[in-house]
């Protein structure tokens, strides 16, 4: 794999992005309690931490494990923040307090917090809450050049480790000894762990879509679903291959190409634009009409960043468009107890006309050799 410099992320533009749209929403101060999205805006990777963000400042509290990596890590990426240190959580909460003073309206994200925390932080700190959806997510749907260069990276990664391991189905492995040794050729490729569950598939397995691997025995005649990812520094990537063992059966080599042409369908139709809900209506036109439609059971595809599954949806319930710089992946898929399954996944970037795939192996064929290559 051809390793070049990645660009780096480009915090210093999302905090003002935020900032902005709190004074467009009439919010005078924002509590981010999703990781993630404190990850976003700081470069911060501790797991405990709220994040204060007011029209002009920000402020980061976290408990004594974290002081000083949570001052370099904002050091490093030149974001602008005061970091508040409790070993309470009164003494963090305290923090808080200070720093809202006399602020009036103070906006949570209703999707990131339990009850029992807004419960106990909305009786300390006297303001008006008000709940927000989506204030900081908006902004992180569409990818910096760092954030892209880094998803090619885990796509890079995912693509070598594939071809790696590919020739061990020939040995008829455990789905374990598979999804082992395949999460383990990520590593030693740079990855920092698998994106999620890595899914092997195999046989009437495959007709769970996110099966998770056990001893069945990968033979000649069974389909497998192969579904998995690397994480690089954060991101993530997302790709399906779905095989058979020896030369595919007339029902495999039927659903396989359906499969196919309706995901390489969704990924010409890809481009900025273009709705979520249409490209889920291309592609399951496709497998209706190929009489396969009532196994299709899931949505088209998903956003893939610091999150694996996250806004933009090519689902019926995503109306909106596509934007460039937006990352998704694309993957219908027909599962059926007497036949198997077959998914064929893609992650591509949307660019102004088309998009470009961060997932390179080939998919034109689902046979592979059963022949040992050692």
């Amino acid at each position: 794999m051809t390793q070049r410099q990645l660009a780096a992320l480009d915090y210093a533009s999302r905090a003002p992005k935020l900032q902005r749209g709190l004074r467009k929403a009439s919010i005078d101060a924002l509590l981010v309690t999703s990781l993630t999205n404190i990850r976003w805006l700081t470069g911060f990777t501790g797991s405990s931490g709220w994040l204060l963000v007011t029209h002009d400042e920000m402020l980061l509290v976290t408990d004594g494990r974290y002081g000083d990596q949570a001052s370099a890590q904002l050091d490093d990426a030149g974001v602008h923040a005061s970091v508040g240190i409790g070993q309470t959580k009164g003494a963090q909460i305290a923090h808080l307090a200070q720093a809202l003073g006399s602020r009036s309206v103070l906006g949570f994200e209703g999707a990131h917090i339990s009850f029992a925390e807004h419960a106990s932080l909305s009786s300390k700190l006297a303001a008006s809450w008000i709940p927000t959806d989506g204030l900081v997510e908006i902004h992180r749907r569409t990818k910096d050049q760092g954030e892209l260069d880094r998803m090619a990276r885990a796509g890079a990664i995912a693509d070598d480790a594939l071809a790696a391991t590919l020739p061990l189905l020939a040995h008829e492995p455990t789905e374990i000894e598979m999804r082992d040794a395949l999460e383990a050729a990520m590593r030693q490729l740079g990855a920092e762990a698998p994106s999620f569950d890595t899914i092997i598939a195999a046989g009437a397995n495959a007709t769970m879509p996110h099966h998770r691997p056990d001893q069945t025995r990968i033979i000649q005649g069974m389909t497998v679903v192969i579904d998995f990812g690397a994480l690089f520094d954060g991101y993530h990537s997302d790709m399906t291959r779905t095989f058979t063992m020896g030369d595919p059966t007339p029902m495999q080599d039927e659903v396989f190409q359906v499969v196919l042409q309706a995901q390489c369908a969704g990924v010409a139709a890809v481009a900025a634009g273009a709705s979520g809900r249409g490209i889920d209506d291309l592609c399951r036109a496709a497998i209706v009409g190929a009489g396969w439609g009532d196994w299709f059971t899931h949505g088209t595809g998903h956003g893939v960043g610091l999150q694996i599954h996250e806004s933009p949806w090519l689902t019926q319930s995503f109306d909106d468009t596509l934007q460039v710089a937006d990352v998704v992946t694309v993957e219908p898929g027909v599962y059926r107890r007497d036949f198997g399954g077959v998914r064929i996944e893609d992650m591509v970037v949307v660019a102004t006309h088309g998009c470009e795939p961060l997932t390179k192996t080939p998919k034109d064929s689902p046979c592979l050799p059963l022949q040992p290559t050692n």
